[in-house]
């Protein structure tokens, strides 16, 4: 028996793994308890929404009984305002996941999400180059 195959059979060189490497395996929806929305909330958690730390968040004992995926993403949110695409990637979890995760925070009162500016309310192009020439002008 070569060193690479098992009881169960021979497998590819390399291709083995063992508890430890394998690392924590999760399902994501044992992380949102089977759930694929985030929740009542009216709230569209677009990859591109803001997410911060609300001001009058709930104590320390409400905190506790969050889950571990709760607690991380609100630290990442403690650190500086992030948004949704950053803190799936920042988090290392699916956006979904995220999204769901994200809908119990703010239920909750531990974070609250902005919108971007939309599009439409951005200055025109023909303005911000004016003003850019005005700067280059000083």
């Amino acid at each position: 028996m070569n060193e690479d195959s098992t009881d169960d059979g021979p497998s590819a060189p390399g291709s083995q793994w063992y508890d430890a490497d394998a690392g924590p395996l999760v399902r994501p929806y044992a992380m949102t308890g089977g759930r694929t929305k985030p929740g009542p909330s009216n709230v569209r958690f677009d990859l591109i929404a803001l997410v911060v730390v609300d001001d009058d968040p709930p104590g320390p004992a409400e905190e506790s009984l969050l889950g571990p995926e709760h607690r991380s993403l609100l630290a990442l949110c403690r650190a500086e305002t992030q948004s949704v695409a950053e803190l799936s990637a920042d988090a290392d979890l699916p956006v979904g996941v995220v999204r769901v995760l994200l809908g119990d925070l703010l239920e909750s009162g531990f974070v609250r999400v902005s919108r971007p500016v939309p599009p439409a309310q951005l200055p025109d192009e023909r303005i911000l180059r004016e003003v850019i020439d005005g700067l280059r002008a000083l």
